[in-house]
């Protein structure tokens, strides 16, 4: 597929070294677009200049949340040039989402070459600063004018990209969590192991509320029981017992992190005993009375490794 390029006539200007760069508050100027239609397939690959989309009212996304996204990172290479963290990775969890989704599956290889033309001309918004990214949104959403309980007949491929800093507030300091009582992430069979938009519209208000107690995230705990841990909205979870690594095991009520499985990787090859497995709460919790839990960490693309600070259960 060919890869059709217009400039943006009006180019805005970058961060300057050193400026504070909030998270996903500002955009480089081109994006990446491909259109599918029943019939025809994806196709139209192209880098326009950053700008609003014109959709109908009745667009079935703003309707029926058919849409996935992913979440990558892009930083400045040693010699020059960008580099990026397993994006193959990504793009291949981005169709396993599509197919959950009901969304036609994208062509990798094409995809893969649009990002890397995207990024070469915007090479000059990587930041280079400690603790700076280029973070890359990749999303499809569904595009069909129809109301009516379906898979869209057409969508709309598209990439942003954002410089950016820490994705907390409180920077790289440890944060805060609190287990969530009242409220549930996702259940088995459902979307908790893709990334879709209704999954984290779900955790906002209960992201709210522990916000306004002065916690960062909430800890998830499965929807059957109410007792085992799963993850934090934002971050797969982990915590070191024993000199153990322990993390969830994966299903379909966990996001196959990248950067989880990057760490449980080199944690192997380090010689790090680990294991994935169900990890009841209670667990936790008595581990910590008696000595054995020495930390506690959370992994994303956006999080990085988040050191965790406290873990508030029932009020303790």
């Amino acid at each position: 597929m060919t890869i059709s390029v217009t400039r943006n006539p009006s180019p805005k200007q970058r961060p300057a070294p050193g400026q504070a760069l909030p998270f996903g508050r500002l955009y480089t100027d081109h994006m990446l677009l491909m259109n599918y239609d029943k019939g025809q397939g994806w196709h139209d690959l192209r880098i326009a200049p950053y700008g609003n989309f014109t959709l109908a009212p009745s667009a079935m996304v703003f309707h029926y949340a058919q849409e996935v996204f992913e979440g990558m990172k892009a930083y400045p290479a040693p010699g020059g040039g960008t580099l990026l963290f397993r994006p193959l990775d990504n793009l291949a969890r981005l169709n396993a989402s599509c197919r959950r989704l009901c969304i036609p599956e994208l062509p990798l290889e094409d995809v893969f070459e649009g990002l890397k033309a995207l990024l070469r001309l915007e090479a000059g918004w990587v930041p280079r600063d400690p603790g700076t990214s280029l973070y890359i949104r990749p999303t499809v959403i569904a595009t069909e004018p129809a109301l009516g309980v379906k898979a869209s007949d057409s969508f709309l491929f598209f990439v942003i990209l954002s410089p950016v800093g820490a994705y907390y507030a409180s920077g790289f300091k440890p944060v805060r969590i609190v287990v969530e009582e009242d409220y549930t992430r996702a259940a088995p069979g459902g979307t908790g192991s893709v990334k879709c938009g209704g999954n984290y519209a779900a955790s906002i208000r209960a992201g709210a509320q522990a916000h306004e107690k002065g916690y960062d995230q909430v800890l998830w705990l499965d929807a059957a029981e109410r007792k085992y841990v799963e993850e934090v909205s934002s971050m797969n979870i982990f915590f070191v017992m024993d000199g153990t690594l322990v993390t969830p095991a994966l299903g379909d009520t966990v996001l196959p992190g990248i950067t989880r499985r990057s760490i449980l990787q080199l944690a192997q090859e380090m010689g790090i005993p680990v294991q994935e497995r169900r990890i009841a709460l209670a667990e936790i919790v008595s581990a910590h009375a008696s000595g054995a839990l020495q930390e506690i960490f959370g992994s994303g693309t956006a999080a990085v490794v988040s050191p965790v600070a406290s873990l508030t259960v029932e009020g303790r």
